[in-house]
């Protein structure tokens, strides 16, 4: 062999050796990483080579299902009802991913959760059957709380006060997943059309949009009062001058209804009446630090709240704030933000005698058949308040229904308790104010709902917006459905 072949012979053995070098460097080291990169689209093939698993309510409803298709991607998924529990089942798009349950227990719903693996399926290397995912959603709480909110913008949360299960979740407006699950023109066009729609459809107002809360939020202020020993009471007059001069300022704080007996009001008769100068002046005289720390005992500024999906976190401002700014945050404004999530917590709070049970949206996960993988037990959160001052807060938010600004929410053969509350929105309250409703029932059995409702957009004139109009009659057609006789 003379030396240019030789020298030819040696570059090409080089080359080869590189290329099974390299051939075996991607098989051994990167394989993983190539598996789980969201652009290989034999992924996507394997994930819809079969039907999913599903997503069912409590008591079996399947809010999902599965279809076959003409592309390489034989299935895809399909959604019932899709536009009512799309805040609660997310998405799942063979172009566009997945969001909120779908995502969360992807590997459960395709089939690939190692848990899901017999021992045959490990020796043979069979992909197991997929498994399903049980939420705690009641579907006649959800289906009350959507007919009521109508044409409205807004949210609405129930809570089961002594377990912690969310029996309703509904965002409006909301959206049809199925109509882009797949990877047609079709689907394509529903999507962009879906990105721009002015209205955010996809936005989980229930669980990813913070609102000032208003007036709901003087639930805290009052269970910080009666816990930090200000009143021992909520039927103790109080220390409250009408008008009351905003400290350092020479701003008065104007209640809604200039007629109302507010002056040195009870707690009580404040939540009857929605007493500005009352709760404005209890959180002046407790001060920024002792109002947030009852309000931390209800879940605001946890950024870590799961139920499993993350909801945004409420804030109570935790320093900076003069004594004036404290004030109007006694009464649900200044920097105070709130999702309907952390709303319908505190009145579960006060519901379950004080205990704050953590908010949970699935019950189990099972892998398709009897067998359960892993189950969501009831789980405390905080002891909120002592029993008797969560006692003596049902007693005072029944008489803002019976006798005060929550009448709509009146519910006969049940006990209701409320706050309502409208709270600014814009710049100089430039915008339509939202209108919130938070509350509880309970049935001559003993069993509660919590629900916390916001409207963020409506149709009602500017004057016409409140909390007992706007929001009250969805809470009590989802405390209806749950609770009144018959349901």
């Amino acid at each position: 062999m003379n030396k240019p072949v030789r020298h030819v012979a040696v570059f090409s053995l080089l080359l080869v050796f590189a290329v099974l070098v390299r051939a075996t460097w991607v098989q051994a080291a990167q394989a993983g990483s190539l598996d789980d990169n969201p652009h290989n689209r034999r992924l996507a093939i394997a994930a819809y080579s079969r039907p999913l698993g599903n997503i069912l309510a409590g008591g079996g409803t399947r809010l999902t299902g599965s279809t076959t298709t003409d592309g390489d991607l034989k299935y895809k998924r399909t959604y019932t009802d899709g536009e009512l529990y799309a805040p609660v089942t997310g998405f799942s798009s063979q172009i566009y991913g997945s969001t909120q349950l779908e995502n969360l227990y992807k590997s459960v719903l395709t089939g690939t959760d190692s848990r899901l693996k017999s021992p045959s399926d490990v020796l043979t290397g069979k992909t197991p059957t997929p498994g399903d995912v049980i939420t705690t959603i009641d579907p006649a709480v959800q289906k009350a709380a959507a007919k009521a909110m109508g044409g409205k913008t807004g949210a609405a949360v129930a809570i089961d006060p002594a377990t912690g299960a969310i029996l309703g979740l509904v965002s409006t407006p909301s959206y049809d997943p199925g109509a882009f699950a797949g990877s047609s023109g079709a689907d394509q066009k529903a999507w962009e059309a879906l990105e721009k729609d002015k209205t955010k459809p996809t936005v989980n107002r229930a669980l990813r949009q913070t609102f000032p809360p208003g007036s709901t939020f003087k639930l805290v202020v009052a269970a910080a009062a009666l816990e930090n020993g200000l009143y021992h009471s909520v039927d103790e007059p109080t220390d409250s001058p009408d008008p009351y001069l905003l400290p350092g300022t020479r701003t008065y704080l104007p209640n809604e209804d200039a007629g109302a007996p507010c002056t040195n009001a009870s707690i009580r008769t404040a939540l009857q009446y929605s007493c500005n100068n009352v709760f404005g002046h209890l959180a002046e005289r407790l001060g920024q630090k002792k109002v947030a720390e009852q309000a931390e005992k209800f879940g605001f500024n946890d950024d870590k709240l799961d139920i499993p999906v993350r909801a945004a976190k409420s804030v109570y401002p935790t320093g900076g704030m003069d004594a004036a700014q404290t004030a109007l945050s006694g009464i649900g404004q200044f920097d105070d933000q709130a999702t309907p999530l952390q709303m319908a917590m505190v009145s579960s709070a006060i519901a379950n005698d004080g205990k704050l049970m953590t908010p949970r949206l699935v019950d189990r996960v099972t892998d398709g058949s009897s067998g359960v993988l892993e189950k969501s037990d009831p789980k405390e959160y905080s002891t909120a308040m002592s029993a008797d001052t969560a006692r003596q807060l049902k007693s005072a938010m029944q008489t803002v229904v019976d006798k005060g600004t929550g009448s709509n929410a009146q519910i006969d053969g049940l006990t209701v308790g409320g706050k309502t509350g409208t709270a600014q929105h814009g710049v100089d309250n430039s915008g339509t104010p939202y209108a919130w409703f938070v509350s509880y029932a309970q049935n001559s059995e003993g069993k509660q709902i919590a629900v916390a409702v916001v409207i963020a957009d409506s149709d009602a004139a500017r004057s016409d917006v409140s909390g007992n109009g706007l929001a009250a009659p969805v809470a009590k057609a989802m405390m209806s459905a749950a609770l009144a006789p018959g349901a």
